[in-house]
């Protein structure tokens, strides 16, 4: 009796071993993770994968690479550089999955219903640069495939911010809308606006730190914005040896437009630029309005910095 009792005190006072990565807690997480396994089951049971399949034997599938991000940090340039190599399959656009409710709802065979036709030995990429800053999504990737290579491209965090306000600002030109000065969103009550939501999406640190707690720093590649506009090779070899590709792309892909101020890309002798909404010019900003976006990013610059253990020649 006494060894009885000895032994379920014992038990009671073990302790409980901690997963490496963190459980889902929430119950609408927990339910809509049972929901896609549900799903990816009865879809084999019914075949339905058969959809996807071509005749001459490629398919589409899940992406085992994804460009999360960030927005107007050079995304679309990244997958247009990498679909040079011939074993990269990638979306032609973003598709959203993680961070639209509407599309997340639509389960898992929905996601692959908006892959390329891949063959076995290719790497299939989607780039959705809104995945970085949404809260929700790294737990998302995490339970769908926890060896998700990721890439993520960063640049200067205030040339970013002009960049995002730009894109917008065209975005209602083209549609004969009026919009407000660059200075009406950064400057509120005499100081800097730091609820702009352009200011707060080049918090790097903070939307990092998110995506640490479910992918370790060796699963997500950064490549840097800034040196891929001034000399691309360099950045996308890096990549090619990230994705565990065959060195295929070289120097000879890409030539530099003097018209357009940026490189170009060569494929088999096809010359092909970037779509005229890239590189556009940035507003005239006062030199001291630039000053403060400068002076305030210093400090979450240098977390992000000790955060992925690398710096980068940002202001």
């Amino acid at each position: 009796m006494a060894a009885f009792l000895l032994g379920a005190v014992l038990l009671i006072v073990q302790p409980q071993i901690v997963p490496s990565r963190p459980a889902i807690n929430s119950k609408a997480e927990m339910t809509s993770q049972s929901v896609q396994r549900e799903l990816l089951k009865k879809t084999s049971q019914k075949n339905d994968f058969k959809e996807n399949i071509h005749y001459n034997g490629s398919c589409r599938q899940l992406p085992q690479t994804i460009i999360i991000g960030v927005r107007k940090g050079g995304t679309r340039a990244l997958l247009e550089m990498l679909s040079l190599h011939p074993d990269i399959a990638a979306a032609e656009s973003e598709v959203h999955f993680f961070d639209w409710e509407d599309h997340y709802r639509n389960g898992l065979q929905w996601y692959i219903n908006q892959m390329p036709y891949s063959y076995p030995h290719q790497i299939t990429v989607e780039k959705t640069p809104a995945y970085f800053t949404s809260p929700k999504v790294p737990e998302r990737v995490y339970n769908m495939n926890q060896s998700m290579r990721l890439l993520l491209i960063l640049r200067d965090p205030s040339e970013r911010v002009l960049s995002d306000y730009t894109q917008v600002f065209y975005n209602h030109m083209q549609k004969h809308k009026p919009y407000p000065s660059i200075e009406q969103f950064l400057i509120k009550d005499g100081k800097l606006n730091v609820d702009y939501k352009a200011i707060n999406r080049s918090l790097y640190y903070i939307h990092m730190q998110n995506w640490l707690k479910y992918f370790p720093l060796d699963r997500i590649h950064i490549v840097d914005g800034d040196k891929l506009i001034k000399n691309p090779f360099p950045e996308i070899e890096k990549v090619e040896r990230f994705l565990k590709l065959s060195p295929q792309i070289n120097a000879s892909n890409f030539y530099f437009n003097k018209t357009k101020g940026f490189y170009c890309l060569r494929d088999s002798g096809r010359e092909r630029c970037l779509h005229e909404s890239k590189g556009r010019a940035h507003p005239q900003l006062d030199t001291r309005l630039l000053e403060k976006l400068h002076e305030y990013f210093h400090e979450p610059n240098k977390k992000f910095f000790e955060l992925v253990g690398r710096t980068f020649d940002w202001h």
